[in-house]
Order: C-alpha cells, then structure tokens, then sequence
C-alpha cells in the first residue's frame, strides 16, 4: 500500500528538476555574478554586442559597392569566427545573447558559417 502523502519517485525527480530550472531563472534574472547592478548585466552582453555591431560594419560595407562585397564577406567571416572562440573560451556568466545552446554546438555553428564565408570569400572572383 502507497503513503499518500509521498509521490511515486518519478513525480519526486519532475518537481526536484523544476525546482532547479526556477532557482537558475532567478539567477539568471540578477544578472552576471549575482549582482542586481544593470551595468554588470550590459557588461555581461558586450561580446554579443561586440558581434553585433560587427556584423552590421561588414554588411555596411558590402552594400557600398560590388567591388567591396569580397571584403564585406571577408569581415563577416572573420566576425564569426571571433565570435565562435569567444564562445569557446569565456565563461558561461560572460558569453551574455552568444550562449544561445550548449558551448559545443554554439561553437560549432559559428566556427561552420565563420569558415563557410571564408571560403566563399577567398574562392569567388571579385567582379572586374
């Protein structure tokens, strides 16, 4: 016979794991090294920012001309694959928007699309 007030132990494991998931939610919305302080959560973001901001440099740079699409493609790749070691090489509470999925599967995404603009880039002509 069941004790009622004890559930079955895969219930006991759901709740225990919920309970987790809620208490790192709580530590995620304090921020980086668990201060409240808005500066160190924007600081927590900077290498996405970084990123960002380089992505939108390079495809500015595409759009002046055709004979500059080479070089924009060029700085897109090289963007990427800054952001694929950033992944790899800082810690969970600094990667900020960059840590999206696990490290490994992050880093490999980047690093694929990163070598696939190179290639692209170094292998196309320039148009004459």
């Amino acid at each position: 016979m069941r004790h009622a007030a004890r559930p079955p132990a895969g219930r006991r494991r759901r709740r225990d794991r919920s309970a987790g998931l809620r208490a790192r939610a709580r530590e995620a919305d304090v921020g980086p090294a668990g201060s409240g302080d808005p500066g160190r959560r924007w600081l927590g973001q900077l290498p996405y920012l970084i990123v960002l901001c380089g992505t939108g440099l390079s495809l500015l740079t595409m759009r002046q001309g055709e004979q500059d699409v080479r070089s924009g493609t060029l700085e897109l790749a090289g963007v990427l694959l800054v952001a694929a070691l950033a992944r790899l090489l800082l810690p969970e509470r600094r990667v900020g928007l960059l840590g999206s999925r696990r490290r490994l599967a992050d880093v490999v995404a980047l690093a694929v699309l990163g070598l696939g603009l190179l290639t692209a880039g170094l292998v196309f002509p320039a148009p004459a």
